[in-house]
């Protein structure tokens, strides 16, 4: 993925993704809920993301609709990580995730269950 989007229009995004298309006003009402945003700071975030082709703009009402999946997102900022903090190995991202926390037995099931479906 080419487009690089930074944690503030990750949560613009998010309400497109949790919610569909949504009005940009929706979008300004919720964030000012969540995270205390103002409707200008909002509109702004909006803008950037439609200048990187991640929203797309429509009339009437200013409707946002998201152009990229989150699954893509996901996908490019786990690659990120594991090229930038874990020498491109997955397996060295795995085994610190594993390593950080104590897992029940169920999260170990499933575990073992995603790691099966790639066998």
């Amino acid at each position: 993925m080419d487009i690089k989007l930074f944690d503030s229009e990750l949560k613009v995004m998010d309400v497109l993704w949790r919610e569909g298309d949504s009005a940009a006003k929706h979008i300004a009402n919720v964030l000012s809920k969540e995270v205390g945003w103002n409707v200008n700071t909002t509109y702004t975030l909006i803008k950037r993301c439609m200048k990187k082709g991640a929203i797309e703009r429509s009339e009437p009402n200013f409707m946002c609709h998201a152009l990229i999946p989150k699954e893509k997102v996901q996908e490019a900022e786990t690659d990120e990580l594991i090229n930038k903090v874990y020498d491109g190995s997955a397996d060295k991202l795995f085994s610190a995730l594993l390593g950080r926390k104590k897992l029940s037995e169920a999260q170990i099931e499933k575990l073992k269950e995603i790691v099966g479906s790639f066998e």
